[in-house]
């Protein structure tokens, strides 16, 4: 599989998943619009809510599998529990024809809480509750006395079945869509795509000169930008293949533990594309050496075929390329007995490192029992016995603090649009909270941008049913059939930037409820009504999201870097040779935390409108993003350095123990420098505004003065007119030294050369982490001038004069 022709494969492969997928929608929908309209007379009375056989179908069959629409029958009858069981007791209690305008939104907000505040219930279980609810108040609402509070109710859960099963048969027929065939299918592209990006990466590194090389990596870069996608979906359809086990005995549990397998060799990839990206010159040094490219190419090649056999990832699979072969080719990298001298071989040497990795990730284990936990297992279930919390208790329950305040905005938001629906008009009151029931979302949005979408997607939908409601007024049949080229433009639209899933669900929904109904008066009428009630329910989620968040998603961006690099400085603090690499294991873990929520805050930021506030610096944000998740894939790729240097020392003698403490001295001046440095970049990132410091210290009659040597702050930040060396340049000399002498008095033992090249990759890979690390910390220090100058566009900005200002005010 080229790079080349990617394009044509990618368009074909576009092409056929969104037509399945208007397919597979498109015959749900048929078997709700033909049950509902052609079925049985006294069938038909109970499914009295067909519009919301249809949202419920949307909301389940979109891109689902055979087990999406399984769980989701699960889901719906979870939400039939959990909305309609409250709300007949009300009804019964109450009485319909005593419920008003405000009684009626009132209710549905209660209801709406209840249903949001667990965190634990899936989204789709809380979207066909929450419709529920609407439906059920507001229309009980709206026919007063003749509505009977268990039937009502039964009748909405009878809508909501009939939706769910037409989605369970829509995904069997004619054949069923299995997420353990589309997991087993993505797996083979994945391992193609693996496969020729590491043939690329080889390629560049073995280049003659560096246009080929940077041929070679910018194809790569395409197809990494393709293994993100598949590795998602292949994540995706895991979670689906549960619910695929329990009626189809037959099918083993494909990709279960495949998950981390395949992180591991996408990490690996990705090391050696951050190598490839600052390797100064092409051919390396390194490759010079004949016999190693050589075997660099054989290495590449059993690596590819090994990936492509072991594509499925299932345990205990066998492989039928020799062991041996690979134990020869690995035999080549022992030639590698000496630290590099220059900084300039380091990327060769880490690109070799990543390879070997590679190789070790892409072979599959057989199958272990879940380990047993060091202290019995018993530690943590004992220690919750030994006395009651209600905390524990309340979180058991999915109940958090931190839940309360989004679903009080939500049910606000609920509430004031059924009530403002209801007041502009009664009988078409429910179509403004319906929408904004159906799209709730779990994470933080894009308020403006959503709602801009949400709105589109409804206006197109409900044009083209009216127009197809025009053309075939008197062809019922027909008119479903005209929903399919609907479903296959929607399906592209879910996949775009422009509308995403928000706008094409909302898209696909007004289309349905217009052609896939009858007897509602003029569809003209209908959809003017149906759209003026969508603007009356989003502008409602637009102004209490106003109300009650008035931190802007820049003002949280700014705050999320500070923490990032505030964890990133943990991280350095833990890279020691010495102490268990546990510590920063789990500091990496949180710093990309830390790291993923930063890029949702830009993303929203990028798209949030400035009104009077100052314009969202995109570009700088985004080199800070890279940056630090730069360091995120470096900081890992020292943890495995680490953690191979600590099984060669103990092959080793006393002498590993005595020399190890230089290297850990040439760390501990890397983390005082690099440390320090982040550290004072976190605090400076949350500066507001320069003037307002100098007006702090001038209010706390605080003085500095750097003129007259009185800084308690040493100049750790990069001056651009200095000609010295760099003294983070003087700790990778040095550590580079200390290596090599590590290395020099390994001779003498059992399978010494094989343990001098272990040691030499390992050593290297982290001294090449070291200057990676130093450099994109350099890259986050530019960054933070150029965002704090952007901030104070009428000041002179001196790092180091402003954190000595920020020490002597805080300190």
């Amino acid at each position: 599989m080229s790079a080349a022709p990617q394009q044509p494969n990618r368009a074909r492969i576009v092409w056929r998943t969104c037509l399945a997928s208007a397919f597979r929608t498109a015959l749900a929908c048929i078997i709700v619009g033909i049950t509902t309209l052609y079925g049985p007379s006294s069938f038909r009375n109970q499914v009295a809510f067909p519009a919301f056989s249809f949202v419920t179908v949307i909301l389940v069959v979109t891109d689902a599998t055979l087990g999406d629409t399984l769980h989701g029958c699960w889901l719906a009858l979870y939400a039939s529990v959990q909305s309609l069981g409250p709300a007949m007791l009300s009804l019964w209690l109450i009485g319909p024809a005593k419920f008003t305008n405000g009684t009626t939104a009132l209710a549905v907000a209660l209801g709406g809480l209840v249903v949001v505040l667990p965190e634990s219930t899936h989204l789709i279980a809380k979207r066909i509750a929450l419709g529920q609810i609407v439906i059920v108040y507001v229309v009980g609402f709206i026919k007063g006395e003749q509505t009977e509070p268990i039937m009502h109710s039964v009748h909405v859960a009878a809508s909501t079945a009939v939706g769910v099963l037409a989605c369970v048969l829509a995904l069997l027929l004619p054949y069923p869509r299995l997420a353990c065939c589309e997991a087993k299918k993505n797996c083979r592209l994945l391992a193609e795509n693996d496969s020729e990006r590491l043939k690329l990466f080889v390629k560049a590194l073995c280049a003659e000169d560096k246009a080929v090389a940077s041929a070679s990596i910018s194809q790569a870069k395409l197809l990494t930008a393709a293994a993100t996608k598949l590795l998602q979906s292949i994540k995706r359809f895991q979670e689906s293949v549960k619910w695929e086990k329990l009626p189809f005995k037959f099918l083993r549990p494909y990709y279960m533990n495949s998950g981390e397998k395949l992180q591991d060799i996408e990490m690996a990839l990705r090391g050696m594309e951050i190598a490839l990206e600052i390797t100064p010159s092409f051919p390396g040094r390194l490759m010079l050496d004949g016999e190693l490219k050589d075997g660099l190419l054989r290495l590449e090649d059993h690596i590819s075929l090994t990936i492509k056999q072991a594509k499925s990832f299932l345990p205990g699979d066998s492989l039928t390329v020799p062991e041996s072969n690979a134990e020869d080719i690995m035999k080549l990298l022992q030639t590698l007995q000496t630290i590099p001298p220059a900084h300039q071989d380091l990327p060769s040497f880490f690109f070799l490192f990543c390879m070997k990795l590679l190789h070790g990730k892409s072979l599959p284990k057989p199958t272990t029992k879940n380990p047993v936990q060091k202290n019995g297992g018993s530690s943590s279930i004992s220690s919750k016995q030994n006395g009651f919390s209600f905390k524990e208790v309340w979180n058991s329950c999915g109940l958090k603090s931190k839940r309360v305040m989004p679903a009080f905005k939500f049910s606000l938001s609920l509430g004031f649009a059924v009530l403002f629906g209801l007041i502009y008009s009664k009988p078409d009151g429910y179509w403004s909270g319906l929408p904004v029931a159906i799209s709730f979302a779990v994470a933080r949005e894009a308020t403006f941008k959503v709602a801009n979408i949400k709105a589109q997607g409804t206006v197109l939908g409900t044009v083209y049913g009216v127009i197809g409601c025009f053309l075939f007024e008197r062809f019922l049949p027909i008119r479903f059939l005209s929903l399919l080229p609907w479903f296959l433009f929607t399906s592209f639209l879910r996949q775009s930037k422009m509308y995403g899933q928000a706008g094409g669900i909302s898209a696909v929904i007004g289309a349905v409820l217009i052609l896939g109904r009858k007897n509602f008066g003029p569809p003209s009428e209908f959809a003017i009504a149906r759209i003026i009630e969508t603007f009356i329910g989003l502008s409602c989620s637009i102004v209490v999201e106003l109300l009650f968040r008035p931190t802007r998603a820049s003002a949280l961006a700014k705050i999320e870097l500070s923490k990032s690099l505030e964890t990133l400085h943990e991280c350095i603090g833990s890279v020691s040779l010495q102490v268990s690499e546990a510590n920063l294991v789990e500091n990496q873990k949180k710093l990309k935390i830390h790291v993923n929520q930063l890029g949702k805050f830009i993303g929203e930021a990028e798209v949030e409108p400035n009104f009077w506030f100052l314009p969202f610096h995109n570009a700088c944000y985004g080199k800070l993003l890279g940056s630090l998740s730069k360091m995120v894939d470096l900081l890992l790729f020292g943890v495995h350095a680490i953690g191979f240097l600590e099984q060669e020392s103990q092959k080793l003698e006393t002498s590993w123990k005595e020399t190890v403490n230089k290297l850990d001295g040439d760390l501990k001046l890397f983390k005082e420098s690099v440390g320090s440095l982040i550290k004072y970049l976190g605090k400076i990132s949350l500066i507001k505004s320069l003037p307002i410091l100098d007006k702090e210290l001038e209010k706390n009659n605080i003085s500095h003065d750097l003129e007259m040597g009185k800084s308690p702050c040493p100049n750790i930040f990069r001056v651009s007119s200095s000609d010295d060396e760099d003294e983070m340049d003087k700790v990778l000399n040095s550590f580079l030294q200390h290596s090599k002498e590590i290395v020099d008095i390994i001779h003498g033992i059992e399978d010494e050369k094989e343990i001098k090249s272990e040691m030499v990759l390992s050593l290297s890979a982290l001294g090449y982490c070291i200057k990676s690390l130093i450099r994109e910390t350099r890259q986050i220090e530019e960054g933070i001038r150029e965002l704090v100058q952007w901030e104070n566009p009428s000041s002179h900005v001196n790092l180091h004069e402003i954190s000595c200002k920020i020490h002597a005010l805080y300190s």
